[in-house]
């Protein structure tokens, strides 16, 4: 059996419109607001030690993953 490898998408045609750091510990945190044919899309990149974790996450359910944020923030700070 050989290895299976995903094919890798092309984000180097993407226009970044903004972009956000945050650092913390030893970790950064990228955000990175982006448009390409298919929409806009956010993509959010943690980095530590050189590895790199990323998810996106559709402007069309930005609102609803803001509000599970603030949900998940005063869950937090309650506790």
């Amino acid at each position: 059996m050989g290895d299976y490898h995903k094919p890798k998408r092309n984000y180097n045609n993407d226009e970044l419109l903004h972009t956000e750091k945050i650092l913390a510990d030893r970790k950064t945190f990228y955000l990175d607001l982006k448009k390409n044919p298919r929409g806009k899309v956010l993509k959010i990149t943690e980095e530590v030690s050189g590895n790199r974790d990323t998810i996106m996450v559709p402007t069309e359910i930005l609102s609803d993953f803001i509000a599970a944020l603030q949900d998940i923030e005063k869950t937090s700070l309650e506790n």
